[in-house]
């Protein structure tokens, strides 16, 4: 049975894959069509799906900024957002229930908040999935996708020890002692090295976290967020989740999968899933309302809740807890996990067009923002810019560092990470916060000056994306870009970049002739 999953798993996930889609849609896909044939779900299915979740809590934990969570816009805006949808969708649900349509006239008042508050959740599997994808975790909007799910995910956990009526022990006052014990976690992860050790010891924190909260009746997941969050701080947490990343990947897997053998659906609850699932607009205009109004940018808004436009996991939870329960009937357990499903494949489709969809529609978009902005989202000038890099990861700073001893303060990088730019100007370089994908920022950007830009990114959507917006922005001088792959070379050069660096043959051409200047003056 292992081999059948893996094989239906990667079948459909490469068929999807071939046109264009992602392959959590395939994965997705895979489980419906195991159940439908009779297969059941082997018990190391729901193991793997459940390591993966843990996995991408403890990573979510590694790159959040604990302060984040107590900005208005993440606390205030979650709040509001959930507050407001689940008083609109059960009275939707009520609704449509004194017309006495099947599986809604059923409906009571207690049943229908119950449904609203389950489809209140966005996933955060899938969006972190997707800001992983398109190397956009630490940009604005991934943080407050980010934040907005941390705090989602705290509302459900309060839910399920209220109704479950499992309330922490005593012993869980013990888990403060995490906190005073949080240099000694990060000696543990100096000790580890670089190799095997290093991920062995990701797992070892992660389901170390898990089981001392699930021994104290609190959500085992919230402990392993929690370890994360203590070592966020640690020079090696950016490793760490690197080196977390394929297995953490691997596992989710499982996640997709296991959401088909949820159960079977009949037309009926089919039908009432895709009624729901054309609700996702509706999400997203509220949650964009509502970020405007927090004096957010139209961008950041409108990225932030277009990721945030689906359904999520915990809503699963949610619902099955309610069937155990009694508190709704199980179809609609099985309608849950069908709404979650498409809301999936909506988000993964859409939000691959992102940008350039907000490019198209700015001026429409804008009417949600306040004329009033937060600080943090006010545009830098750089002043006296020629040469401008993109990206400041390793190889954009070895490259800022080498031009910089040429030219000097002429110079300038930019990233999308607000971390990164304090850090790299505390160093004394001349760095600016700024996302290249960001529309808004090349309309009030002056590029004149400017007669290089280098794109030091790892992800060549990122960097086709931005060589179309400084195209439209009318820049005129010469791009440059980083590739790992020859097929990445050929799609950067057909974007219209000028000039393309192959990631390995340049640091290898780079490292041989650094080694020839060691013995030029002998020969």
């Amino acid at each position: 049975m292992d081999y059948i999953w893996i094989f239906f798993a990667f079948t459909c996930g490469l068929v999807v894959r071939l046109v264009s889609l992602p392959p959590l849609v395939g994965y997705l896909i895979a489980g419906f069509a195991l159940n439908f044939m009779g297969f059941e779900a082997p018990t190391s299915l729901k193991g793997l799906a459940d390591m993966g979740i843990t996995l991408m809590l403890f990573s979510i934990g590694l790159k959040l900024n604990v302060k984040d969570l107590f900005k208005p816009e993440i606390w205030a805006s979650t709040a509001a957002f959930m507050g407001i949808w689940q008083l609109l969708f059960a009275g939707l649900l009520l609704a449509v229930g004194s017309l006495s349509l099947p599986l809604f006239s059923e409906l009571s008042f207690s049943s229908a908040v119950l449904i609203a508050f389950a489809f209140s959740f966005s996933s955060t599997v899938c969006v972190v999935k997707l800001l992983e994808d398109s190397g956009e975790m630490k940009t604005r909007h991934g943080r407050l996708a980010i934040g907005i799910l941390v705090m989602q995910d705290i509302a459900a956990v309060v839910f399920l020890v209220f109704a479950t009526g499992e309330i922490p022990t005593l012993w869980a006052v013990g888990l403060l002692l995490l906190i005073p014990a949080r240099p000694l976690l990060g000696r543990l992860l100096d000790k580890a090295g670089h190799g095997e050790l290093l991920p062995l010891t990701g797992f070892f924190l992660a389901l170390g976290g898990y089981e001392l909260f699930y021994l104290v009746n609190i959500k085992g997941d919230l402990g392993a967020l929690l370890i994360g969050m203590l070592l966020s701080q640690h020079p090696k947490a950016p490793e760490l989740a690197k080196s977390l990343l394929s297995f953490k990947d691997l596992f989710l897997i499982g996640f997709f999968l296991a959401i088909g053998f949820t159960a079977l659906p009949d037309w009926n609850m089919l039908a009432i899933a895709c009624g729901i699932a054309l609700l996702l607009p509706l999400k997203f205009m509220l949650l964009l309302s509502i970020l405007g109004g927090l004096k957010l940018r139209s961008r950041t808004s409108y990225l932030t809740s277009l990721a945030l436009a689906n359904f999520s996991e915990f809503g699963l939870i949610v619902a099955a807890l309610s069937v155990d329960y009694q508190w709704l009937p199980k179809e609609w357990l099985v309608i849950l996990a069908l709404a979650v499903s498409l809301s999936f494949v909506f988000t993964s489709i859409i939000y691959r067009y992102a940008h350039t969809i907000y490019s198209s529609n700015k001026d429409r978009l804008r009417r949600f923002e306040r004329e009033k902005r937060l600080p943090q989202d006010i545009f830098v000038q750089p002043k006296h810019a020629e040469v401008l890099v993109i990206g400041l990861g390793r190889v954009g700073k070895g490259a800022y560092d080498s031009l910089h001893q040429r030219i000097g303060d002429r110079v300038w990088g930019m990233d999308a990470d607000r971390e990164r730019i304090q850090k790299q100007r505390a160093n004394g370089r001349h760095v600016f916060f700024g996302d290249g994908e960001d529309a808004d920022l090349w309309e009030n950007f002056d590029t004149t000056t400017i007669k290089l830009v280098l794109l030091a990114l790892p992800s060549i959507e990122d960097a086709t994306n931005i060589a179309e917006q400084l195209h439209n922005a009318n820049y005129r001088g010469d791009i440059a870009a980083i590739a790992r792959y020859e097929d990445e070379r050929i799609e950067l050069e057909r974007s219209g970049i000028d000039r393309v660096f192959n990631f390995y043959t340049e640091a290898g051409t780079g490292f041989a002739e650094e080694s020839l200047a060691m013995i030029a003056p002998q020969s």
